[in-house]
């Protein structure tokens, strides 16, 4: 059986690969049991062990979520109030992810929301990518930000900071940071020709209506 956390450590440095983040910054976890694996603050992906992996319980306090696994050495993510928080409030979410990648940075810096654009909006889960409040890295105020951003939605923006998404798994949350990053570099590229033409709000039903099914492999074809 695969320790979580090496496919923690592995999908990290994915992040990486992917573009999304570039020496320390950002963070990703995954729920286990009544708490959390989420990497360390400070340190690079690169050399990251299994034992510098914490797990954190949902009360805030580091243990290990059995006697089988252990609690890790090093310290927890500066940010994992908001990867708590999102547990707690959402069964669905089995995966956080946060990055600093360059084009959504840059949208979040101008403090702006991602309309309608693309149909690939929906992804998401509604018909906009929001943009959160401003708020001091690590701190309770930047969790409930994020909360209200990502209300109904699998990914928002953090004002002057970066992308936050989750997922079912992982492997979601991490297709979804990608997805979303790119979707900010096509929304900054079409910025620059001038004003995108908006999908309208029946549109957007038609599509939310559609990606209900999305992905899914079984029954007939949509």
């Amino acid at each position: 059986m695969i320790d979580p956390r090496e496919t923690l450590i592995a999908t990290a440095r994915d992040m990486q690969a992917a573009g999304l983040n570039r020496g320390t910054a950002g963070n990703l976890s995954q729920r286990e049991g009544d708490g959390f694996y989420i990497t360390p603050t400070g340190m690079a992906y690169a050399g990251l062990t299994v034992d510098d992996i914490p797990w954190l319980a949902f009360d805030g306090a580091l243990k290990g979520p059995s006697t089988s696994l252990r609690t890790g050495r090093r310290q927890p993510s500066s940010e994992w109030r908001f990867h708590r928080d999102l547990y707690l409030s959402r069964d669905d979410i089995g995966a956080v992810l946060h990055a600093h990648s360059p084009f959504a940075v840059s949208l979040a810096c101008l403090r702006r929301d991602i309309p309608p654009f693309h149909y690939m909006i929906a992804r998401f889960g509604g018909d906009s990518i929001r943009c959160a409040d401003y708020a001091l890295f690590g701190t309770a105020e930047l969790s409930a930000a994020a909360l209200t951003a990502m209300r109904e939605r699998k990914g928002c923006l953090l004002a002057n900071h970066g992308l936050l998404v989750t997922g079912r798994d992982l492997a979601e949350a991490l297709a979804l940071a990608v997805e979303l990053e790119e979707l900010c570099e096509q929304y900054w590229r079409a910025c620059q020709l001038g004003d995108p033409v908006l999908l309208d709000a029946a549109e957007m039903a038609a599509v939310l209506e559609k990606f209900a099914g999305y992905g899914q492999q079984s029954g007939q074809p949509a």
